[in-house]
Parts: C-alpha cells; sequence; structure tokens
C-alpha cells in the first residue's frame, strides 16, 4: 500500500513539474448530434461541451476518441479507459461507473404535422389513439402504456431505418407523427430544410414522453487512473459553473443553428 501511494505522488509530482497529464475521454461514435465521428474527429452537443470544459483544465491534456457503444461500456466496466459519454444513470445496470453531474437533459418527444395538432395533444399516449406513429427500426422508444395501445390495436406504429427517413414520412403524410430525442429531431429537420426537402415549418413538437440525463460516466475500477480524483474535481466545478451561467445551453442552441 505505501509503495503505491508513494508511486501515486512521484506521478503528480513529476507531471506536474514536466508536462500536462495525458487523458482519453471516450464517446459513443453514432449517436448524432449528441456524439459521433465527422472527418474521422468526435464532435457532437456533449464532445463541444465536454472541449470547452476541459479547455479550462490546464493540468490536463484531453483527447477525444470514439467507440461503439457497447464496447464503450464494456471497456469502462474493465477499468480499461477513464469515461465514456453520455450514459444515462443507471446504477443497477452499470454499478462500475460514478455518476455524479449530468450534463444536459435529453427529451423523447413526438412530432406531427401542424394537422394533426391543431388540436392540443398533451397526454401521451391518450391523445395519440387512431393515429400512426414513426418509430426508428429497433428502437424501443414510446414506453410501456405506448406499447400497450399499440398491442391493443389503439396506435399503429411504422418503423424506417433511421431519423431521416422517418422525417420524410412524416413531411410526405405517411404517417401522422414520429417519436424521437428533440435535438436529434431539430438537428435533421435543419438539415432537410438546407436540402430543401423541408419547408420548415409544416411540423410542429407535440407532447414530451420521457427525459434523460446524459453524464460523463467515470470508471469505478480506476486503478490506472491516479489523477482520477482531481481530474473529476475539476471537470464538476467547471461544468456547475458552466450550466448556471447558460453556456451550456448557448452551446446546445448553436451547435442545433
Amino acid at each position: 500500500m505505501k509503495i503505491r501511494i508513494i508511486a501515486h505522488l512521484l506521478f503528480f509530482f513529476s507531471t506536474s513539474l514536466f508536462a500536462q497529464i495525458e487523458v482519453e475521454i471516450y464517446g459513443d461514435n453514432t449517436y448524432p448530434p449528441y456524439s459521433f465521428k465527422e472527418s474521422g474527429r468526435m464532435t457532437g452537443i456533449y464532445t463541444i461541451i465536454l472541449d470547452s470544459i476541459f479547455d479550462q483544465m490546464p493540468d490536463y491534456n484531453v483527447e477525444f476518441k470514439g467507440l461503439p457503444w457497447k464496447r464503450g461500456l464494456s471497456e469502462v466496466k474493465k477499468g480499461n479507459i477513464l469515461a465514456l459519454y453520455p450514459p444515462y444513470e443507471r446504477r443497477k445496470e452499470r454499478p462500475y461507473m460514478d455518476y455524479d453531474v449530468p450534463i444536459l437533459n435529453e427529451e423523447l418527444v413526438v412530432f406531427c404535422t401542424k394537422g394533426i395538432l391543431s388540436k392540443s395533444r398533451p397526454n401521451w399516449p391518450k391523445d395519440y389513439f387512431n393515429l400512426s406513429i414513426g418509430n426508428n427500426a429497433g428502437f424501443a422508444a414510446g414506453g410501456d402504456a405506448f406499447w400497450s395501445a399499440v398491442k391493443a390495436k389503439k396506435i399503429s406504429v411504422q418503423e424506417a431505418k433511421g431519423t431521416p427517413q422517418n422525417l420524410l414520412k412524416l413531411i410526405a403524410g405517411r404517417i401522422d407523427c414520429y417519436m424521437n430525442d428533440a435535438l436529434s429531431i431539430k438537428w435533421e429537420l435543419k438539415k432537410l430544410e438546407s436540402e430543401a426537402k423541408y419547408d420548415g415549418v409544416s411540423l410542429t413538437q407535440g407532447a414530451t414522453i420521457s427525459s434523460e440525463q446524459g453524464f460523463l460516466g467515470f470508471t469505478t475500477n480506476d486503478a490506472h487512473f491516479p489523477y482520477k480524483k482531481d481530474f473529476k474535481k475539476q471537470y464538476i466545478n467547471i461544468l456547475k459553473k458552466m450550466k448556471a451561467n447558460g453556456e451550456i445551453q448557448k452551446i446546445i442552441n448553436d451547435f442545433i443553428k
């Protein structure tokens, strides 16, 4: 135990005297607009937020890397990587990860044509009975009550490969509504509008289905990361400050625009 403590102290003294500590932070490489690879580099809302935080931590030089989500979780569990973004808080299923301060809220919502929402439909899923709802293939969105209504044939579901395909179906009137993450929908609609495939006004947001919070999840198997405690403390302090002064929301707004 004494040898390990001395080694850790020597590590801190040597790195603080001569160089920044090199840190690798991993993100989901296929989760737009939050976390994804573009032109070989990690980007997305979470990546930009984290990059802004780490720029304010001069003791550390952080490099972003991307991984498929399941592999990222496995590497955190093994203690091979320090941290992964953006997990939801799942303490029971993932006890190998620290959840401290959420970075932002992700809202699962439903978007519909303006005609469908010409009357108020705030209650999910009851207000959406007798409508056709688009869903990404393989996604278990909507909640238990929704899928019970689908099973009872009170709601119909049509699945397509991804968000752009579902939105094009919605724009064309082939489905009544589409459910997915709010920022993902807004980001894709901006792209479709820039490609002259959407008029910018014919779809509108309906009910909020659920909300989740995304974190930077730190491994609890941290023997390889003697700097974890200090790194995490600095990270949390800066994150709280940026949330309080509105910087996080500004990054979100700028990215979607």
